[in-house]
């Protein structure tokens, strides 16, 4: 006799075996189902099962289901494209974060106007109701089957398979190494959308043959599907790529790809963005270094990176000896520690730096300011003793609350990352750092969540995501507890009893990269910073030239009062001015006329609330001064 027990004390004997998906279905739950977890493990409804136990039924809205149901998009998009181009070859297909992708090499190359077709086919799949069915297979006869299919993508991946028996999908004419699940058929795959295509080398090496990857996205229900499609559209329009142009903050010149430049209105955020870093760190008692850019190739070899990041580094050579250029800060900050004997009451030591480093990304992923070559990290490295270490760790996630959330309006979660598979030291000093993490987290009554494996190599740590107002989230800050370094680089203090012991180091990072942070900012505010951040915090805009000596000496009492002004001097006429200043997005327009110059006002136009009347200096000092600026 089997036993199935299923939601809300569901229970079901049976002598024969039974489908988690006939078992959902007698209960009444099968609507919107897509799989079902069976004893704590995820399977496809016409899974048989022959032991008994809990069965969960995973609907097409929760976490899991809408991955299975991306997944399953990707089978359909690929089956679609195996019909309308029977020549083309297959690489992965994988559920992303909220979507999907397909990597195709296509018998021709494949542009935007070639979704709308693919589109269309998959819809007649669809319509078709074609059965998705798992078949576990020997692996020569896979072989075979690939072989036969010349699909060489899928030879190269089943020679890195050890098994002898492999899982595969067969979907009509469309068969696919996969371990699943998946949907039972094509037809609960009705809210699908293809997005973008572009290029992508097969498993990432520049070194091979560049495939076409295909972008799409996949709910259960067509509200969902229509809401994500909306804030796309809307992620468009707050590209920070288009409003850099447009805002004339920054641009990507083809001489240095993924370097980006920086122009004066940008440089005007960027410096207020320091200035506000500056005096929050000395006032939570931090002091500021700055180490090389350059530094000896042995230093590197020292600190792990040499064995872990090397891919991802620049080198050079002075005076017969190899450098390379830093990709991280912390071996540099580390020097400076050791530059001097330490007792124990200089602990804890902060010592932060906004330091510029250079990593090696591959073309295909550079993005804007979000992805690039070269940034400026607003690094701090944290000593002390093992008791201060809790404490250290509340004050950094204190400061991470005040940024986010006071000053930005950011909402945030928190992920505690622990032991990647390429980890370096002793097994017991990352447990012990993970446990102290998690002490420090629940301590502060800190939500938070466990992303398994994703530390970085010398340490676990807690990450930061914020979310922007259309719901994207971005990775931002992180606090790494590291007991690596110290014992690598041989850093030491000298404790109450005049021995030398090891300190505790924590790396910090807030803004994370400064590129990067700007780029969120950008898209979060659509451009229109707040006033303490707007390059320009008043435009004047005067009626006509002979206005302009009154004008130029408003512009002269604002920048008196510490207020980023300019001056609009074109001969155009008002409404023009106004439209021109409303798209750069200013957050004052001062607009004078004839009258204003008589009574020494000004007319004055905030960018959201609109005219405000006319006001004296004296009063638009005092409004101004009203308006937020981080203490």
């Amino acid at each position: 006799m089997l036993r199935f027990e299923g939601p809300s004390g569901k229970v079901l004997e049976t002598e024969e075996p039974r489908t988690s998906g006939e078992l959902i279905t007698s209960w009444k739950l099968g609507k919107g189902v897509v799989a079902a977890r069976v004893n704590g493990v995820l399977v496809d409804l016409s899974t048989p099962l022959t032991e008994g136990g809990t069965v969960e039924p995973v609907a097409g809205d929760c976490e899991e289901g809408l991955e299975i149901l991306r997944h399953s998009a990707a089978h359909l998009m690929a089956q679609a494209i195996r019909r309308l181009f029977p020549e083309a070859r297959f690489g992965i297909g994988p559920a992303v974060k909220d979507g999907f992708y397909y990597d195709v090499l296509p018998p021709r190359a494949l542009t935007e106007e070639d979704l709308p077709v693919i589109q269309a086919e998959m819809d007649r799949i669809v319509q078709e109701d074609v059965r998705v069915e798992r078949r576990v297979l020997p692996r020569e006869e896979v072989i075979r089957l690939f072989r036969q299919r010349g699909e060489i993508f899928k030879l190269e991946l089943l020679g890195e398979i050890p098994d002898e028996e492999i899982s595969t999908y067969w979907q009509g004419d469309f068969v696919d190494l996969c371990r699943g699940p998946h949907v039972p058929s094509t037809s609960l795959l009705r809210h699908v959308k293809l997005l973008s295509l572009a290029g992508a080398y097969w498993r990432g090496n520049e070194k091979n043959v560049m495939l076409t990857r295909i972008y799409g996205t996949a709910f259960g229900d067509k509200a969902s599907l229509e809401q994500h499609l909306k804030r796309l559209e809307e992620a468009k329009q707050r590209d920070h790529r288009k409003l850099g142009r447009e805002l004339d903050l920054f641009s990507l010149q083809p001489e240095a790809p993924g370097f980006p430049f920086f122009h004066p209105k940008g440089m005007v955020v960027l410096g207020e963005l320091v200035n506000f870093w500056k005096r929050e760190h000395q006032r939570r008692g931090y002091c500021e270094i700055r180490t090389p850019l350059i530094l000896d190739r042995a230093l590197w070899e020292r600190s792990g990176h040499w064995d872990h990041y090397r891919d991802n580094m620049y080198f050079t050579t002075i005076d017969e000896r190899p450098f390379a250029i830093k990709p991280m800060n912390c071996p540099g900050g580390i020097l400076v520690f050791k530059s001097s004997t330490r007792s124990y009451r200089d602990l804890p030591l902060r010592m932060g730096e906004l330091g510029t480093v250079h990593r090696h990304e591959r073309s295909g992923v550079l993005h804007g300011l979000m992805r690039v070559r070269c940034f400026t990290q607003d690094d701090a490295h944290l000593y002390c003793t093992p008791d201060q270490v809790a404490q250290e760790i509340a004050g950094v996630i204190d400061l991470m609350r005040y940024v986010y959330k006071d000053v930005f309006g950011f909402p945030y979660r928190v992920e505690l990352s622990t032991r990647p598979e390429n980890y370096m030291g002793s097994l017991d000093l990352w447990n012990l750092a993970e446990q102290k993490l998690q002490e420090a987290l629940e301590a502060t009554g800190t939500e938070f969540k466990v992303n398994p494996g994703d530390g970085a190599f010398y340490g676990p740590k807690i990450d930061f995501h914020l979310e922007d107002c259309i719901g994207r989230t971005w990775q931002c800050g992180t606090i790494q507890l590291d007991f690596q370094m110290p014992e690598k680089f041989d850093v030491a203090y000298i404790g109450p009893d005049g021995a030398e012991h090891r300190p505790v180091m924590l790396h910090r990072t807030v803004f994370g990269s400064l590129e990067r942070f700007l780029g969120i900012l950008i898209e979060h505010y659509a451009g229109a910073f707040p006033y303490w951040l707007a390059p320009v915090q008043a435009k004047i805009l005067p009626v006509s030239t002979d206005l302009l000596p009154y004008a130029r000496e408003v512009e002269g009492i604002l920048q008196s009062w510490g207020v980023r002004t300019e001056t609009d001097t074109r001969e155009e006429k008002l409404g023009r001015k106004i439209r021109d200043a409303q798209l750069s997005k200013v957050p004052y327009m001062l607009v004078l006329g004839g009258r204003e110059a008589e009574s020494r006002t000004v007319a004055v136009r905030e960018r959201v609330r609109g005219d405000l009347g006319s006001l004296s200096l004296e009063a638009l000092k005092e409004m101004l001064e009203g308006e937020y600026a981080p203490a």
